[in-house]
């Protein structure tokens, strides 16, 4: 190009923090078209440039924007320290480049993976499941526990995924943010368990006892909680969509604020229940006790009575 010559106009000169980058509209608004830097250049809005240098500056660590461009032109996600990795999402968030952040996140979680043995036996005792515990982060995928006294055990972050957990006794445990997706645990025993922001999406707890436990924003979406006791459990701010209460025992919950979005809880006991501010729409209520249940706030719209 001679000098001069008029640059296409889908060329952009950026100065991030003090770096200067050189890249095209097409690359800041295609890949990620509802973030921030496709709304600013795709043309809805006016862009300043520096008169001198023809620069549109940006107010931000210059660092990583590197490895932003390098994400919207080919969706690379790059190799780099944990650290490093908190400070690229730091920066993909204020863009909201919502696709990076969840490919670095999903990059993070089959690091941990790699790293983490996985136990190859079917069958485990107490003794081994506290050996193992004890020296490792381990995941117990696809394991058959059932039956297994493991109460007051502190098992925070252990995957339960696909576990044989039945009639297990997992009573005063501490499992917070442990995973139990698609795992069989009926006529387990969690009373007074912290189950605190677990993943349970999928699991089968129907007839297990819950009396107590605490699942704070814990994700039981499809679960199967039928005829389970959950008694004066702490439920607040739950993942409970479409889940199976269907015969359950609920009563002094504390659900304020859960979402239950198209959950059964037809013929449940409720009974004083604090259901405030909870999300239920589309809840199959058909037959369940609710005398001195708290509802105030909650959204009932299309509940089924």
């Amino acid at each position: 190009m001679e000098p001069g010559t008029p640059r296409p106009p889908s060329q952009v000169f950026l100065n991030v923090g003090g770096k200067k980058y050189a890249t095209t509209i097409d690359t800041l608004t295609q890949r990620e078209p509802d973030s921030m830097l496709a709304t600013i250049f795709s043309g809805q809005h006016t862009v300043f440039t520096d008169d001198k240098t023809g620069m549109i500056f940006i107010d931000r660590d210059g660092k990583h924007f590197r490895h932003i461009l390098n994400w919207l032109r080919d969706g690379i996600i790059p190799m780099l320290q944990d650290s490093d990795y908190q400070e690229l999402i730091r920066e993909a968030e204020y863009y909201q480049l919502l696709g990076l952040v969840e490919n670095i996140n999903a990059s993070l979680c089959n690091r941990k993976d790699e790293d983490t043995p996985v136990v190859e036996l079917t069958e485990l005792t107490r003794k081994e499941v506290i050996q193992i515990i004890q020296s490792e982060k381990v995941r117990f995928r696809g394991v058959n526990l059932s039956g297994l006294d493991l109460s007051k055990l502190d098992l925070s972050y252990v995957d339960f995924s696909y576990a044989c957990i039945q009639k297990t006794n997992f009573s005063r445990a501490n499992l917070n943010k442990a995973k139990f997706g698609d795992a069989e645990a009926g006529g387990s025993i969690f009373e007074d368990a912290n189950l605190r922001e677990c993943e349970l999406i999928g699991a089968d707890l129907h007839q297990a006892k819950l009396d107590r436990a605490n699942l704070q924003s814990a994700n039981l979406q499809d679960a199967c909680l039928t005829q389970s006791s959950l008694c004066e459990a702490d439920l607040r701010s739950a993942h409970l969509q479409s889940a199976k209460f269907t015969g359950a025992n609920l009563q002094g919950a504390n659900l304020e604020g859960a979402n239950l979005k198209g959950a059964k809880l037809n013929g449940a006991n409720l009974q004083g229940a604090n259901l405030q501010r909870a999300y239920l729409r589309e809840v199959d209520l058909r037959d369940s006790q609710l005398d001195g249940a708290k509802l105030g706030g909650a959204n009932l719209l299309g509940v089924i009575r």
